[in-house]
């Protein structure tokens, strides 16, 4: 099964990449909405949005429209992508996301019965966006599986598989950049200003995060 692990900080500093798959109002949702659970359930409405234009571009055989088509197929397999991430980075931090990992379930296993039945429509642009659309089918069968998992377990596994890429790249750091790294260290240890300093955010100023207990 091949998995994809983006180990960012929390989720700001998601968005940058973002820009190649999501338009500037989507952006700008996805910023505002910093519960896990709120930000799963827009990256499923932007996922079935694309799903939603590949219906209607498959039902019919225009000349031109394979661009569109893997464009948009592109897109999709990178928020599927995002979803994992943003599932992937709360359970590593202990947040709950069972609500919103049962929406993700339902709704890529939707998306996905839909996939599949373009893949075999055999049309004549296949050839065009097959590579994708191929790539977007595997990309949500992943997952899926991934939500299948027990959430304690795919907590520890994210966990230990983290750990597991620092220690890789702290094993390819030359000398000076592990003395760099030890000096950045203890400059932060020495220092209760940067000991203390809080994550990276993508509120604005004066904006206070939601509280997961309470639903609209």
């Amino acid at each position: 099964m091949t998995r994809r692990f983006l180990f960012l900080l929390p989720f700001a500093a998601t968005l940058p990449a973002q820009k190649d798959f999501l338009n500037q109002d989507e952006i700008e949702r996805v910023r505002l909405a910093q519960e896990p659970n709120e930000r799963l359930s827009l990256y499923l409405l932007l996922a079935r949005q694309r799903v939603d234009q590949l219906d209607q571009l498959f039902s019919k055989e225009k000349a031109g429209r394979s661009i569109l088509i893997h464009d948009i197929l592109d897109q999709y397999a990178k928020i599927i992508e995002a979803i994992d991430t943003v599932a992937d980075d709360a359970l590593r931090r202990g947040l709950l996301i069972s609500e919103g990992i049962q929406l993700v379930m339902t709704a890529e296993r939707n998306m996905l019965k839909k996939l599949e039945k373009f893949a075999e429509l055999e049309a004549k642009d296949l050839s065009r966006y097959e590579f994708v659309l191929t790539t977007a089918i595997e990309t949500t069968r992943d997952s899926i599986s991934s939500g299948e998992e027990d959430l304690a377990a795919r907590g520890k596994r994210v966990v230990d598989d983290s750990k597991k890429e620092k220690q890789q790249r702290e094993a390819l750091m030359t000398v000076e950049e592990k003395d760099e790294k030890a000096a950045s260290e203890k400059k932060v240890e020495g220092d209760p200003k940067l000991k203390g300093r809080k994550p990276p955010t993508l509120r604005k100023k004066g904006e206070v995060p939601a509280d997961p207990a309470k639903k609209p």
